[in-house]
């Protein structure tokens, strides 16, 4: 069970439970309020009111785990997983899995094999993602155990304090071995498009931050820094610079599809910090068999 809990510091001496969890542990108005409901809130190992004057040296605790449910089919898959804790699972998800059920793909998703992972682990937990990946690229998703820990690394995704880096093998060599990628992308209308997107200035700004790991004959391995999370965003800024990723097909190269039958893109890289105990985690990915393939075919 996950538990948060903290003294009640002289600075709120005389405030309401609500103002403290409101203000001192920033949690949201929403998670207060389904916590008051459930009787999750405690003050010296007692359930209060949310008229609840505090003290100083009060002990405030909050029981984050609910009794949820999901529309989501439990699976028996084989997860690599990288790290876990009370609040959080990290995995290394497979190449061509889908994140979450959609219309098309009910079955056979991350989100059906990890909500089986909960039941059989005994874990009351629903499945929350922080973060997603295409069903081809490869590499670290952050799922939430609870509301509270998706709130707070929510919250750090936003002010870009979650750090995310991938490993892409492109075509060519790249004149400068180390930049950044400042170019607004956007996504065109008409159906000639689909999903693709461009650089064009009506777009969002986008930033990627790139560096040579390695170069062979006609290909260069690039490790990119994400500061900004928009759709596809690797891709198309590798694109740009005339260096599309290997297997690409939807902005890369014909042909691509003998010596790797997806985009080589790995996100391989996740450095932030524990939402409950704010330690700095840094987890990592090694590369997938089917890029460690690309490299061998394109010189290594």
């Amino acid at each position: 069970m996950s538990t948060l809990e903290k003294k009640v510091s002289k600075e709120y001496e005389g405030a309401t439970i609500r103002e403290f969890l409101k203000e001192d542990l920033g949690l949201s108005s929403r998670l207060i309020r389904r916590s008051a409901i459930e009787k999750r809130i405690l003050v010296n190992k007692k359930e209060v009111r949310m008229r609840y004057i505090v003290h100083t040296g009060d002990l405030v605790q909050i029981n984050l785990q609910s009794d949820e449910s999901q529309n989501i089919t439990p699976e028996k898959m084989d997860l690599d997983i990288v790290y876990e804790d009370d609040d959080i699972l990290v995995i290394n998800k497979k190449p061509y899995m889908v994140v979450h059920p959609t219309k098309s793909y009910q079955s056979g998703t991350l989100a059906n094999g990890v909500l089986f992972y909960f039941k059989e682990t005994n874990q009351n937990c629903i499945v929350r993602l922080v973060s997603r990946l295409d069903m081809n690229t490869s590499g670290l998703i952050i799922i939430a155990k609870n509301q509270f820990a998706h709130m707070a690394l929510s919250k750090e995704m936003e002010e870009n304090n979650l750090e995310k880096r991938y490993l892409a093998i492109v075509h060519g060599n790249l004149k400068e071995k180390e930049g950044t990628i400042d170019a607004p992308i956007y996504r065109p209308d008409g159906e000639e498009f689909g999903t693709m997107r461009i650089v064009d200035e009506r777009g969002q700004r986008s930033i990627t931050h790139y560096k040579v790991i390695e170069s062979f004959k006609d290909a260069d391995l690039v490790e990119c820094l994400l500061e900004t999370g928009r759709t596809h965003q690797i891709r198309v800024h590798m694109k740009h610079l005339g260096h599309p990723i290997y297997g690409d097909t939807l902005y890369g190269f014909e042909g691509d599809e003998e010596l790797i039958p997806r985009q080589a893109l790995h996100a391989y890289g996740l450095d932030f910090k524990s939402p409950k105990t704010k330690e700095t985690l840094s987890l990592r990915a090694k590369l997938p068999d089917d890029m460690e393939s690309l490299l061998k075919k394109v010189g290594r």
